[in-house]
């Protein structure tokens, strides 16, 4: 696995200020240095088995139901067919993308749960081309609880997502901010993760617990989880506190760290409002530049 667990350990620690590091970080931006140009990916000529990555981070506000909108939403202007799987009893996902889950009869639950529903029962078509949604509400939080007595429980997502695998290059599932059954399920069905991580402080000290539940998954479960990336978020390249924290996530992770940066813009919680990813939002911003840069990334894996 390309992040080990000593590594995370010792980003996650709190340190003495470097005054050196300090210096530097703010004279020049870590994130723009490692910028190098991203070829266009190469067309496809027919569909399918889909590459399945889990956004996770146990932490919650780092930016996972943002990018997994629109990365889903920057895979498809490259002719690559997605689907988007909300496993966050909250929602947020379907309500990113416009979708009133709250008031759907059938959802992700339903899937889960119930032998004679499929994931084709369940889905619903945005309106990006491409993009398809397996949406969430309240009901999933009891699929907890009801999986606990399932006999392979942590493989049901693996089961259901058999179903349709075929139909779609990318299938990116979004995770509840915890480390539950649930993301177990997700983790035990992908094939990579790929972790949003918040240019802050307190954002590092979680990484250590996640890559250990990762590890025990890849042991235990699923042998060929490997983690995709870790994806900055929030960045703010006019503090030095940011710039600090994004060299040492790179000093400790080395390649495994996106080169793409996703930076703080007040369009993100447009889009929101919205019901609709960056890309068609605003697709000239800068947001929606870096996103498209990460789909290249993701395509290169």
């Amino acid at each position: 696995m390309a992040i080990r667990a000593d590594a995370a350990h010792a980003v996650a620690r709190p340190r003495d200020t470097d005054p050196e590091m300090g210096a530097a970080a703010s004279r020049q931006d870590p994130a723009r240095a490692r910028q190098r140009r991203l070829p266009d990916p190469r067309p496809l000529t027919e569909h399918g088995p889909a590459h399945v990555i889990a956004m996770c981070n146990q932490k919650g506000g780092v930016g996972k139901t943002t990018s997994t909108i629109n990365l889903g939403a920057a895979l498809t202007e490259f002719g690559r067919k997605v689907l988007l799987i909300d496993l966050d009893p909250q929602g947020a996902l379907s309500v990113g993308l416009g979708v009133p889950a709250q008031t759907m009869d059938r959802t992700i639950y339903n899937a889960l749960m119930e032998r004679r529903t499929s994931l084709r029962d369940v889905r619903v078509h945005t309106d990006i081309p491409g993009l398809d949604l397996v949406p969430s509400n309240i009901d999933l939080s009891a699929a907890e609880v009801q999986l606990v007595s399932e006999v392979a429980r942590e493989q049901t997502l693996l089961r259901v997502l058999a179903d349709v695998r075929d139909e779609y290059d990318y299938i990116l599932i979004d995770c509840q901010p915890s480390l539950g059954l649930l993301t177990v399920n997700a983790l035990t069905a992908a094939q990579g993760v790929m972790i949003p991580l918040e240019c802050e402080f307190f954002s590092l000290r979680g990484v250590a617990l996640l890559v250990d539940t990762i590890d025990k998954v890849k042991e235990r479960l699923n042998p060929q989880l490997e983690i995709s990336g870790i994806l900055a978020t929030m960045y703010d390249p006019r503090t030095v506190h940011c710039k600090e924290v994004f060299s040492r996530v790179v000093e400790a992770f080395g390649d495994t760290v996106f080169q793409t940066v996703i930076q703080r813009t007040v369009r993100f919680p447009e889009t929101t409002v919205a019901g609709q990813p960056i890309t068609t939002w605003a697709p000239t911003s800068s947001g929606a530049a870096a996103y498209r840069d990460l789909a290249k990334e993701v395509i290169a894996l």
